[in-house]
């Protein structure tokens, strides 16, 4: 009777971010070029490891484009849904696109540190002290929503 080794693996492998795919992530930095995200949920799966997205400028509205500024769409914090346009560049990052109507901020936290209400699809408010923020918002689809 010889002794078995077995080599276990974990249940289910990583799922990666594929093009078409809607993904929801963390702004964790702007400036006047682009956004830059990590990328926590593929869908609604969770992610093990996150991974680095760039939202560009010209990518942010399908309108208007000219006229967009990075920083009157999101801000450090913001959680954000957006697809997946390409597999990205040398950096490894996913390029990423929030221009529909159901891809935006989701959730933002106000100075005072509350999350915000969507007033519009260009303008959040704090509901402690009624300051008006501009943001990229989303018209979140029923099926996104979870509770």
């Amino acid at each position: 009777q010889l002794p078995v080794v077995s080599v276990v693996r974990d249940a289910e492998s990583q799922l990666l971010p594929d093009v078409g795919a809607v993904v929801t992530c963390k702004v964790c930095s702007i400036n006047s070029r682009f956004a830059k995200v990590h990328i926590l949920y593929v869908g609604s799966t969770p992610l093990k490891s996150t991974f680095r997205g760039t939202i560009r400028k010209e990518d942010i509205r399908a309108t208007e484009k000219d006229k967009v500024e990075v920083y009157k769409s999101f801000r450090p914090g913001d959680i954000v849904l957006a697809k997946v346009i390409s597999l990205g560049d040398a950096q490894s990052n996913y390029l990423l696109s929030t221009a529909e109507n159901e891809l935006g901020v989701v959730v933002a936290r106000s100075e005072a540190g509350v999350q915000m209400v969507p007033i519009s699809w260009c303008e959040m408010q704090c509901p402690r002290t009624h300051t008006k923020d501009f943001r990229k918002v989303a018209r979140v689809q029923p099926q996104f929503l979870q509770t």
